[in-house]
């Protein structure tokens, strides 16, 4: 009987774990990928076919004290107006920037004319994914110890 509620348990587990969508697992988008965060690098065709969703984190990797990363709304984002009031400034030069809410977000270098020469990005963040419900777990089938 023991090892029947230990086999039970085993295919809960199992089947718990591969409920869980691959999705729902949280990821770190290295903004640029290899390239990292510089001037003269298309933001916006690095976003094409990103889901960008609240869970997930962007990582901006740059030389640190020549770049920075500037969280701005969006009016000052068009402009490149390196001089507003930013919502947060990173300067680590490798930022763990974590999206926490659904909507549109707003990021520029505030060195020079970085911006105006393509170091901004604007990312739209999802709500998080919700797994679907798992069916419960049926029991084995066979005769009963």
């Amino acid at each position: 009987m023991a090892s029947h509620h230990m086999l039970l348990a085993v295919l809960v587990i199992l089947a718990a774990a591969v409920a869980v969508p691959q999705s729902a697992i949280a990821t770190d988008f290295t903004v640029g990928d290899d390239s990292g965060w510089l001037p003269n690098f298309n933001y916006s065709s690095w976003t094409q076919g990103k889901e960008f969703r609240v869970g997930d984190n962007l990582v901006f990797k740059y030389m640190q004290g020549a770049h920075n990363v500037m969280q701005v709304g969006g009016p000052d984002f068009k402009v490149c107006n390196t001089s507003a009031v930013a919502i947060n400034t990173f300067t680590s030069g490798n930022d763990l920037v974590a999206l926490d809410t659904p909507g549109r977000r707003w990021y520029m270098c505030g060195f020079g004319d970085h911006c105006t020469r393509g170091q901004k990005l604007v990312v739209n963040i999802l709500p998080a994914a919700i797994s679907p419900a798992s069916p419960p777990a049926s029991p084995p089938s066979g005769p009963a110890s």
